[in-house]
């Protein structure tokens, strides 16, 4: 079973920061593409940031120049830097790891356990 450990959600004052942190197997990780998606309630799960193998990142554009997703292979962690934080960017935040199985063209994807994010104006 593939584990996700997501960490660093809490409270913060609109225009602060936070750092959030997601911790994935080191067998799959450097080959996966990761990627923080998020949901406020009674609204769907949406994608923040995506970051592929090789280091590639895409944002959705309501975050697109205030976060920032990074990886780091040899510690086998995501992070989402979130700067410039507003009163809509609460919600909780998922980490997803998609990891593709070459050789019988499937992917699998796995979520970690969502971590809270408020910010309040």
């Amino acid at each position: 079973q593939v584990q996700l450990v997501g960490s660093g959600g809490g409270l913060v004052q609109a225009g602060g920061s936070l750092r959030l942190s997601c911790v994935a197997p080191g067998s799959i990780f450097s080959v996966s593409a990761m990627g923080w998606f998020r949901q406020s309630p009674g609204n769907q799960r949406e994608l923040v940031a995506t970051i592929d193998s090789s280091g590639s990142a895409n944002y959705a554009d309501f975050v697109k120049g205030r976060f920032t997703i990074a990886r780091d292979n040899a510690k086998n962690t995501v992070s989402l830097q979130m700067n410039s934080l507003k009163p809509e960017d609460t919600a909780v935040y998922y980490c997803n790891l998609k990891f593709p199985i070459d050789f019988i063209k499937r992917t699998l994807e796995y979520w970690g356990q969502g971590t809270q994010v408020t910010v309040s104006s």
